[in-house]
């Protein structure tokens, strides 16, 4: 009977081709919405998460922003004798203006100590890194990104070049490796000099941030718990300081990236149940189109249950039949996106199947009113209204 049934709901829907098609279109966007925006919002989310990885899980970064706290460099490099802590390098953040020849801009200068290389994980890619000599004797010497050599000297091979800074002449001893950008930002078009140099150009004496790099993945609880210690017995004020590492980021974006995606979500099955009402819409028109064959079919023997399994079904199948064609141009669609956008964002299979699932329960919800209303139909009334 079950297979009778799924032959006769098959059958109505292939006699209204175009009508079926119209009333699955509200399913086919519907299902298209959810599964593209979610999957187009994790594969950022994944984006994001490398990228923030990839700055490194043992780095940890402190900020000091309380008034009339003064801690020295060498207190902060102090840091680095706890046993859960490899290196410490506190750094001068400055904006100033940079020439070469005709060329001029804005650049973010950073005073820096050697280990800052160690704890930022970058490397050089010619010349030669900033050494404690040049930190012990105030050097007007720099290592520029690669972007700001490109900009600058219109070439990587910058290394025993001139720039000035604001109204100072710095020799170029070295050129970063390209990093690239990311989400904490990139050092390819930073301009490094020495820590004290840095100290003299802007007055400032103070460390007002650094950066710690534990000594393994699972020692930098307790190498942030060192840090707050050393920074709240330095201030006495836990409002005066702020430390964090990646986790503590990535634990934000994952809440916010997670929140965006149900939003979405909830958003785009919206259209799921305006489709659903597109189909009791269709069902009701249909049942009063069938009255006929209602009859015909009760007054043969045909019982109520049988008459709202057959209605029942056939929303059921057009509910399911525009899900599925919905995450099939889904697929295709993420596939446009990948090769227009030049991204690899892959489809959220987990998020098509929970979809598919929502149309089944959409099909029994909607089309329950539509298949009660014609099972309640007598056989003599039926054939008299037709």
């Amino acid at each position: 009977m079950t297979r009778k049934i799924v032959k006769l709901s098959l059958k109505a829907i292939c006699n209204n081709k175009m009508r079926s098609f119209l009333t699955m279109l509200g399913i086919i966007i519907g299902v298209m919405a959810v599964v593209i925006l979610v999957s187009i919002t994790q594969g950022a989310t994944t984006g994001i998460t490398d990228s923030v990885s990839s700055m490194g899980a043992q780095q940890i970064a402190a900020t000091i922003s309380g008034e009339d706290v003064s801690i020295s460099a060498d207190s902060v490099e102090s840091l680095a004798s706890y046993s859960s802590i490899d290196s410490v390098a506190p750094i001068i953040s400055t904006s100033q203006t940079v020439k070469k020849n005709s060329e001029t801009g804005n650049y973010s200068i950073v005073g820096i100590t050697p280990s800052y290389f160690d704890v930022q994980s970058i490397d050089i890619q010619r010349g030669r890194k900033i050494v404690e000599s040049d930190n012990e004797w105030k050097t007007n010497v720099c290592v520029i990104g690669a972007e700001a050599a490109m900009d600058l000297f219109g070439t990587w091979d910058a290394v025993d070049g001139t720039i000035i800074i604001g109204d100072s002449v710095y020799k170029v001893v070295g050129v970063l490796e390209e990093q690239g950008s990311s989400l904490a930002g990139s050092d390819d078009s930073k301009i490094l000099i020495p820590y004290s140099t840095a100290s003299r150009i802007t007055g400032q004496t103070s460390v007002s941030s650094f950066y710690i790099k534990a000594t393994s993945e699972n020692t930098v609880n307790a190498a942030i718990s060192s840090v707050e210690m050393f920074l709240l017995q330095a201030t006495r004020d836990e409002d005066a300081y702020n430390v964090s590492n990646q986790s503590d980021v990535l634990d934000t974006m994952n809440d916010v990236t997670n929140t965006m995606s149900l939003l979405l979500a909830g958003i785009a099955a919206i259209s799921l149940l305006v489709g659903g009402i597109g189909i009791m819409n269709i069902m009701l028109v249909s049942v009063t189109e069938r009255t006929s064959e209602i009859g015909i079919r009760k007054a043969v023997g045909a019982k109520r249950k049988h008459i709202m399994l057959q209605f029942l079904c056939e929303a059921c199948i057009l509910s399911v039949l525009g899900g599925l064609t919905g995450l099939l141009l889904s697929l295709g669609a993420v596939e446009v996106y990948n090769l227009v956008a030049g991204s690899s964002i892959k489809m959220n299979w987990s998020v098509g199947i929970a979809a598919i699932a929502f149309c089944a329960v959409i099909g029994i919800l909607f089309g329950s009113y539509p298949a009660a209303k014609a099972s309640r139909l007598q056989p003599i009334d039926a054939l008299h209204i037709s």
